[in-house]
């Protein structure tokens, strides 16, 4: 073990943030892990904050900066909804964070998903990566674990999914990103959002699809060293 490691060194801080649109909504997805270089200082995290009633952002990267990016979003979109009477669109939430982001991308270090529904557009997803670029996409993934799902979207996603299509791929590809990305782990939350309201839902680590050489979870490390491996989990 180093212990002269320079605390003051840039740390490492991975992640995995999913937005995908279905035939009615949208559905978002992350995992809970905060890590600090190779320590976990959350495995519990809420990636997935609210900042309306029908809007919700996907955090990565510094989680600081995302946190303060989605405060500030959430009071001018407040005081927005006050000034028009009706809820502020999923598009005009986009555009703060967008603009907040490129106004500050010399000192921001955080890639966002906003995903919502309206009245005007129905479910529609934007990614806000590091820059404050704005574009749309009808799926969009984030953070350090998005580096091993990118062939997995091209052959899995589709046009046209139902609700529960959708989830289950955003609660199989965060699951595989955990199993591949040291940076990314713990539980899985999604947020379903569509006309009928948002939906929040938890799936405990011990409960995800195993993939590849993945160990089930054990008690003890006897049973562990005990277990058999695990079958390959087919797509």
């Amino acid at each position: 073990m180093d212990l002269n490691m320079n605390v003051d060194a840039p740390h490492s801080m991975g992640t995995t943030i999913i937005g995908v649109t279905y035939n009615g909504g949208v559905v978002l997805g992350a995992d809970s892990r905060t890590s600090t270089g190779m320590y976990v200082a959350n495995r519990a995290s809420d990636k997935i904050t609210q900042l309306t009633d029908n809007v919700y952002v996907c955090r990565s990267g510094s989680a600081a900066d995302s946190q303060i990016v989605s405060d500030y979003v959430r009071y001018f979109l407040h005081q927005h909804t006050i000034q028009l009477g009706q809820p502020a669109t999923v598009k005009v939430a986009a555009n703060l964070i967008r603009l907040l982001s490129y106004s500050n991308k010399n000192m921001l270090q955080t890639g966002l998903i906003v995903g919502g529904w309206d009245k005007y557009e129905g479910g529609k997803i934007y990614g806000v990566p590091l820059g404050g670029t704005l574009v749309e996409q009808p799926f969009t993934i984030g953070g350090s674990g998005s580096s091993y799902l990118y062939g997995f979207f091209d052959q899995a996603w589709k046009e046209g999914m139902t609700k529960d299509e959708a989830e289950q791929l955003v609660i199989k590809a965060v699951s595989l990103a955990i199993a591949r990305d040291g940076a990314s782990g713990g539980v899985v939350r999604t947020v379903i959002i569509n006309s009928e309201g948002v939906t929040r839902n938890f799936y405990p680590g011990d409960k995800l699809p195993l993939w590849h050489e993945e160990l089930e979870p054990q008690n003890s490390l006897l049973d562990i060293l005990n277990a058999p491996s695990p079958e390959p989990m087919n797509i």
